[in-house]
């Protein structure tokens, strides 16, 4: 028993250890985050503006953590409109180098503002010509001296015990290129069409432009019966289509109603003679439809909006060209 109350106590000392230091992490890194607002003046001015007027590409490099953080600014800047590319230092002395134009801009990553890797490309850099941003944890460094526009991302502290760890540094220079980004997007009237055009696969992408038309079933495979349509028929059409619910269309196949699973669940509530019945009688004579051309998300929006499961597309003459189930929205990746 003594063991077990032990073995309790120790549990809940190391529970209460583990809160209090991831506490404690994201309290300096939320200050070293604070702490840059006030350093976004006239040099962030320029880094933009040499960023902006870049006629080549921004050549974002870094070693060891800044190196990752380096790749995740030139991730970012690629897909909200500028075209970036990451260099690893090291790879950079030995060759990659030829990346290199000069119609380019290049970004530093660096906590020391001293890396040796970095250091050593600053001659080649210099005789190619093109400007180079550095985002510096050390203002009197090597790297400082020698760069056109510094960006101050330096820390009071990390958030390793030790000191030691790049923790605080590198999310206060992700947060800068993340700035710089923005600040970016802003300035290039970058719109969220123009960001799911370079996301075709991606969630955004999906939701700003795949349309109905994209993912609706058309043809043979439409659930169709005429007015006068026996209902046992109709229900056949339903089962034989998979779509929950069938169209009903008049003699020239304008759409004049719908008939769903709910509606022939509600019908058996009722005291009527299921054999005498035809499309007609049954039908809701009010479908809910979407036009040919719509945005898929517009047409989920309405089906979320009206608990329905199914949606027909119409032309301008309202003929039944296409049905969707709420199934097709979700394997498309629109939601």
């Amino acid at each position: 028993m003594e063991a077990t109350i032990a073995s309790l106590s120790n549990a809940n000392a190391e529970a209460a250890q583990a809160i209090a230091t991831g506490k404690r992490v994201l309290e300096i890194e939320a200050r070293a985050l604070h702490a840059l607002v006030d350093r976004v003046g006239d040099s962030f001015v320029k880094a933009v503006d040499l960023l902006y007027n870049c006629r080549g590409r921004v050549i974002v490099t870094g070693m060891g953590k800044s190196g990752i953080v380096a790749s995740k600014i030139a991730a970012t800047l690629t897909s909200t409109g500028t075209a970036a590319i990451f260099m690893h230092a090291a790879e950079g002395v030995h060759g990659d180098l030829g990346l290199v134009r000069k119609d380019d801009v290049v970004i530093c990553v660096s906590k020391s503002g001293n890396t040796g890797e970095l250091t050593r490309l600053f001659p080649a850099l210099r005789r190619i010509g093109v400007p180079i941003i550095s985002l510096i944890g050390n203002l009197r460094s090597a790297l400082a001296e020698r760069s056109d526009v510094v960006l101050d991302v330096s820390v009071q502290e990390e958030a390793c015990p030790n000191d030691l760890a790049p923790t605080a540094s590198s999310t206060a220079a992700l947060a800068m290129g993340d700035a710089l980004a923005v600040a970016l997007l802003e300035r290039r009237r970058f719109s969220p069409e123009d960001f799911a055009f370079l996301h075709p696969g991606g969630s955004l992408g999906k939701r700003l432009r795949l349309k109905v038309d994209d993912i609706m079933f058309t043809g043979e495979k439409v659930a169709k019966v005429k007015l006068d349509t026996p209902l046992r028929e109709a229900i056949l059409e339903i089962t034989r289509k998979r779509f929950g619910g069938t169209c009903v269309v008049d003699d020239q196949e304008v759409l004049r109603g719908i008939i769903t699973d709910g509606d022939l669940r509600r019908l058996m509530e009722r005291d009527f003679d299921v054999r005498t019945l035809t499309a007609a009688d049954v039908m809701n004579d009010k479908p809910k439809t979407v036009q040919a051309g719509s945005m898929a998300i517009d047409a989920l929006r309405i089906m979320e909006d009206l608990n329905i499961m199914q949606i027909v597309v119409v032309d301008k003459e309202n003929h039944p060209v296409g049905m969707i189930h709420l199934h097709d929205f979700l394997e498309a990746g629109v939601s």
